[in-house]
């Protein structure tokens, strides 16, 4: 049975859920921005290890590692479209990310 679907507005290092969303570079790493929120709330030694494991994601595909110290029981990283000139395949990448 499908529970339903939330849409929570609030820091997602804070948030309680089973999953949160991560963007990633292809080559997983410590970023900026919602990354070194979630990095740090997660601990990032810990999560810089859980990377290191899943090595490269190629773009429109995910990997997930655990969330350690966040409230959450998984980060799910996905890498988007390099966006060219909406003609190179950029749509069909973003759709497999949200699949």
């Amino acid at each position: 049975m499908w529970k339903p679907f939330h849409i929570i507005r609030n820091d997602i290092s804070n948030v309680k859920a089973d999953a949160i969303l991560n963007t990633a570079n292809p080559r997983p790493t410590y970023g900026g921005g919602t990354d070194t929120a979630i990095y740090t709330a997660a601990g990032t030694e810990e999560l810089l290890v859980g990377c290191s494991k899943i090595g490269n994601i190629e773009r429109g595909e995910v990997a997930v590692t655990p969330a350690f110290r966040l409230h959450a029981k998984y980060i799910i990283h996905t890498v988007g479209p390099k966006w060219i000139d909406g003609n190179s395949d950029e749509f069909d990448i973003l759709e497999r990310c949200y699949l």
